[in-house]
């Protein structure tokens, strides 16, 4: 489980890097078109996706019986499965709402 908790944590900073990304993309197109700051909410995805890989490390480094307490605990599962899905979804709904217009254009 070792290795592959370090590559799940690293996969899920690598999802946060590019929502953050997008974010920055869209802040400036944002600027450039007027158009509502909804980019804020790509800085938020990236940081619940952020906060579900920190809970992922902070796992490999316990024993196992804390392990086994902690997967008993609501919050921590909200933290470790909750935060990242939440995220993932958030960046979803951004990018379809703001990135929409792309699809839209037609020759």
């Amino acid at each position: 489980m070792g290795w592959l908790g370090l590559f799940g944590a690293l996969g899920m900073v690598s999802i946060s890097i590019c929502l953050f990304v997008v974010g920055s993309l869209s802040r400036r197109l944002g600027r450039v078109t007027k158009a509502k700051a909804y980019f804020v909410g790509f800085y938020i995805s990236a940081g619940l996706v952020l906060i579900g890989a920190m809970a992922r490390l902070y796992h490999l480094g316990i024993t196992d019986t804390e392990q086994i307490e902690l997967s008993d605990n609501v919050l921590w599962v909200m933290l470790y499965n909750g935060a990242p899905a939440l995220g993932i979804t958030l960046g979803l709904v951004f990018a379809w709402r703001y990135w929409s217009w792309l699809l839209a254009e037609r020759n």
